[in-house]
C-alpha cells in the first residue's frame, strides 16, 4: 500500500467511518479516534510498542470494533521540516502497518505535539510527572488527529 495525502485518504472513506490517529513512540503508541462525522478527535488508548505483528492484530481489532477505515500517523519531522532518520522509520512503520492491516494511511506532521500536550497537562491540568506519562501518548495522538481533521476542507466531511 502507498501512503496517501490527507485529502486523498478522506476521499476514500465510507460515510460515517472513523479515523484512527496514531502517535508511534519508541516505547508506547498513543491512539485516538475521530467521531463518525470526522470533526472531533478523542484520546482512546495507549499500548506498549511491541512487534509489528502484534500491533497489526490490535489495530485490526480496533478498526473492526470502532468502524475505523483509515489511519493518520504522526511523523516526527525535524524542526526545519526535513525527513530525518526518525521520520523515515515512522514512514516505513506506517507503510508496513497499512499494508498488513489493509487500512489506508497518511502521515501527519507531529512536530512538538508531545511537548504541547505536556505543557497543557502541566499548566492546565496540573498533573504530576507520573500522571502525565500515563496520558501523554494518547493525548498526543488526539492532538495529531485533531490537527488533521481541522485541516480537512468542509466538502470532504461526510454530511
Amino acid at each position: 500500500m502507498t501512503l496517501l495525502t490527507l485529502p486523498q485518504l478522506a476521499a476514500t472513506l465510507p460515510r460515517h467511518a472513523r479515523l484512527l490517529g496514531i502517535d508511534p513512540g519508541r516505547k508506547q503508541v498513543g491512539l485516538a479516534l475521530s467521531d463518525v462525522s470526522r470533526m472531533v478527535a478523542s484520546p482512546f488508548q495507549t499500548v506498549k510498542r511491541g512487534k509489528l505483528g502484534q500491533m497489526v492484530t490490535f489495530i485490526r481489532a480496533v478498526a473492526q470494533e470502532h468502524e475505523v477505515a483509515g489511519l493518520v500517523v504522526g511523523v516526527p519531522l525535524s524542526l526545519d521540516g526535513s525527513f530525518g532518520p526518525a521520520a523515515q522509520a515512522s514512514r516505513d512503520w506506517t507503510l508496513e502497518l497499512s499494508a498488513q492491516t489493509g487500512l489506508p494511511a497518511c502521515l501527519w506532521d507531529e512536530r512538538l505535539s508531545s511537548s504541547a500536550v505536556n505543557r497543557m497537562l502541566i499548566q492546565e491540568a496540573d498533573l504530576s510527572r507520573a500522571r502525565r506519562a500515563e496520558a501523554v501518548d494518547k493525548l498526543a495522538a488526539a492532538y495529531i488527529l485533531q490537527a488533521a481533521l481541522d485541516s480537512l476542507p468542509g466538502d470532504l466531511t461526510p454530511f
